[in-house]
């Protein structure tokens, strides 16, 4: 008996260990970006546990030398902006593949889930080009209908469908006694089911939209239409890197991205087990 205990002892220590090894490799370089966000030019390199001088300035710094706020201010709306309608158009997409009988219903989802496998960039020049022609070049348009459209929709039709199926099919046929309407069952009945499923699509929608370079780079041109991805880039240019505003101007960054994940951390566990995201 005691031999299993040290033996049980021993692999909690071990997996313990691991698993305290593998966070410190990820959180290290995130603890770096902090710190280096306080420290002066000529320090950047030098390692501190407690930057001195200790500057705050630098995050005045990056206020006063770019139109941060217009930057966030874009990243915001934008990530909110896809967020919300691939939520609405994947929920209800993804209602009708888990809930509705018709006919090539799965060879359609099957080819929706086979565009996920096309790289962005092997559509870039004919999604330019589509953009060019409609006159919406140099504005948000692309970076909020493209990828409502396109992956991001895809997978939030993928992972609300998935979690569809596990609703009881009693349900759906009790509200149908009760006389409701295919969308009154959606509207009242499945969306409120559906919180987890929600949550874990919010999260991974919006980090997806926030951290998006390539779309913006390809689609902005006027530096107050920026996105804060596009924005990090202006801190360096042929001199070098300011990585003191960049630190600063990424942690800035990072807040948001923190919030949420902290008032959506409880659904979005319960949400990649239910839905299969696992």
């Amino acid at each position: 008996m005691n031999n299993r205990r040290k033996k049980s002892f021993g692999t909690k220590v071990i997996f313990y260990g691991v698993l305290t090894l593998v966070s410190l490799i990820m959180i290290v370089p995130f603890l770096w970006m902090i710190n280096t966000s306080f420290k002066d030019s000529t320090k950047i390199f030098t390692f501190q546990w407690i930057p001195d001088p200790f500057r705050w300035q630098n995050y005045l710094d990056v206020l006063e030398k770019t139109p941060f706020h217009l930057f966030y201010f874009n990243s915001i709306y934008i990530a909110v902006l896809v967020t919300i309608g691939t939520i609405f158009f994947g929920s209800l997409a993804g209602y009708a593949f888990a809930k509705l009988s018709f006919r090539g219903s799965s060879i359609l989802f099957l080819c929706l889930l086979s565009t996920m496998m096309i790289p962005v960039e092997v559509i870039t020049i004919p999604l330019f080009l589509l953009m060019r022609d409609l006159g919406l070049i140099d504005t948000h348009i692309p970076l909020i209908g493209i990828p409502i459209l396109g992956p991001a929709g895809v997978f939030g039709v993928f992972v609300m469908r998935q979690f569809f199926l596990l609703v009881p099919k009693e349900l759906e046929e009790a509200a149908k006694l009760d006389g409701c309407s295919y969308f009154r069952i959606y509207w009242s009945i499945m969306l409120p089911l559906a919180k987890p499923a929600i949550a874990t699509l919010t999260i991974f929608t919006f980090l997806t939209s926030w951290n998006e370079f390539y779309e913006p780079l390809i689609y902005i041109n006027s530096k107050e239409l920026m996105t804060l991805p596009l924005a990090l880039a202006l801190f360096t240019d042929e001199v070098g890197t300011q990585w003191e505003l960049l630190m600063s101007a990424s942690v800035m960054a990072t807040v948001p991205l923190l919030i949420i994940f902290f008032f959506a951390q409880k659904q979005f566990i319960e949400g990649v087990s239910m839905t299969g995201g696992k």
